[in-house]
């Protein structure tokens, strides 16, 4: 995928905020799973005395077992794809939000360079390079607060995907309950088949 299209892996919870709410949340990176990611944010607070630093993760590459297993695992997880232009557009009329693409370095490439406070909030370690991660990021060295609400048009979304691991019996009532959000009727919605495909499984069973 290009980057003019982000996909954002989440859950159903916060899906339907975001289409009830028209509003996209950057929160405090403090709980993420990635403890070294999230060292080098409270660093980079710390380093230049902010009250807040909050933050929302967004990616570039096409859909991964990765993507979905470690950031929208189980049956309540989404995609939420976005436009491009469109996102960059809503973040940016929000004074003070970033919105860049991560570095990934090796441990050795840090030895060797010790990275400024200004790069911390947008380096990872290079394991994680196959995330494509782009991040918006905002800061505060005067308002304390935990969690930053973004307005975002919902025709900035041009599709929305639901976990591989839904019921596909359940996927019809989640689609119809999800487009009676008012705005949402012609989003284009399905399950993904990543871990089953008809086809996939077609062309294998036709082996000679």
């Amino acid at each position: 995928m290009s980057d003019t299209h982000y996909r954002r892996y989440t859950d159903l919870p916060a899906l339907i905020q975001l289409l009830t709410n028209r509003q996209i949340t950057l929160l405090d990176p403090a709980s993420w799973d990635d403890k070294n990611d999230s060292f080098f944010l409270s660093t980079y607070k710390e380093n230049k005395k902010l009250k807040t630093v909050l933050a929302l993760c967004f990616t570039c590459a096409p859909e991964t077992y990765h993507h979905w297993r470690v950031f929208s695992s189980g049956s309540s997880g989404i995609c939420v794809h976005f436009n491009g232009p469109a996102l960059k557009s809503a973040l940016h009329k929000v004074q003070g939000v970033r919105f860049k693409k991560l570095s990934y370095l090796k441990v050795r490439q840090l030895r060797e360079k010790r990275p400024t406070t200004a790069q911390l909030p947008f380096i990872k370690r290079f394991p994680f390079h196959p995330e494509q991660e782009y991040r918006a990021l905002w800061e505060s060295n005067d308002t304390a607060c935990d969690s930053l609400d973004i307005p975002i048009d919902l025709s900035a979304i041009t599709r929305i995907t639901l976990s591989p691991w839904l019921h596909p019996s359940l996927r019809k009532n989640v689609v119809s309950a999800l487009k009676r959000i008012k705005g949402c009727k012609s989003i284009p919605m399905w399950r993904s088949t990543l871990t089953e495909n008809a086809a996939w499984k077609e062309y294998g069973g036709s082996a000679t």
